[in-house]
């Protein structure tokens, strides 16, 4: 049975990468929050008495289904309130950085001048809105193998599906990826 502490403690390390997977699927950081957080609230209601060790994997699968259940009833909402639409609004103002812990992570670093500074946040950019532009399950597989860096069985296991469409739904995605960057000039 995991300690109150270490469930916060686990919580709290998940935050964050939680928050910006999640923003990735629902595209709004309003709703993304929402789904965290209920995410959260549903681990340390129904699963504080599992073993600390058991937590991660628990708690990817909760996020996983209460991100596809925003997007069913997103759907229910679009489909009944279809006029409803010109009140909604859009967080694709490009303020979310992809990468924001890597550009900032290694301050030792030497300094870069101006122009290069520059380049690697377009290239940035770029990356962002083609990960943006995958298919749902292709982008979560990619986000949990490459960004989380969850193994093939830990993200089978959160997703719900096979290894197999894990490999699947990952090599797709790099192809995806690869091919439009090259297409836009950027080797990485």
């Amino acid at each position: 049975m995991a300690t109150d502490r270490e469930l916060s403690d686990f919580l709290q390390s998940v935050e964050k990468r939680a928050f910006k997977r999640t923003v990735y699927h629902v595209r709004e950081e309003e709703s993304a929050l929402d789904i965290v957080q209920d995410s959260m609230m549903k681990l340390a209601e129904h699963y504080a008495d599992k073993p600390a060790n058991e937590l991660p994997m628990l708690f990817q699968r909760i996020l996983s289904n209460c991100t596809l259940d925003w997007f069913r009833r997103q759907k229910t909402r679009n489909a009944l309130f279809s006029n409803m639409s010109d009140f909604e609004s859009s967080s694709e103002d490009g303020d979310f950085d992809l990468l924001e812990t890597y550009s900032s992570a290694d301050k030792s670093q030497q300094v870069e001048s101006a122009e290069d500074s520059t380049r690697r946040a377009q290239i940035l950019r770029e990356i962002e809105t083609e990960i943006l532009e995958l298919p749902a399950r292709q982008r979560e597989a990619f986000l949990m193998r490459y960004w989380e860096d969850m193994d093939v069985a830990e993200t089978a296991a959160a997703m719900g599906c096979s290894e197999g469409s894990v490999k699947t739904h990952c090599s797709r995605a790099v192809a995806a990826l690869s091919k439009a960057l090259k297409a836009k000039g950027i080797q990485l």
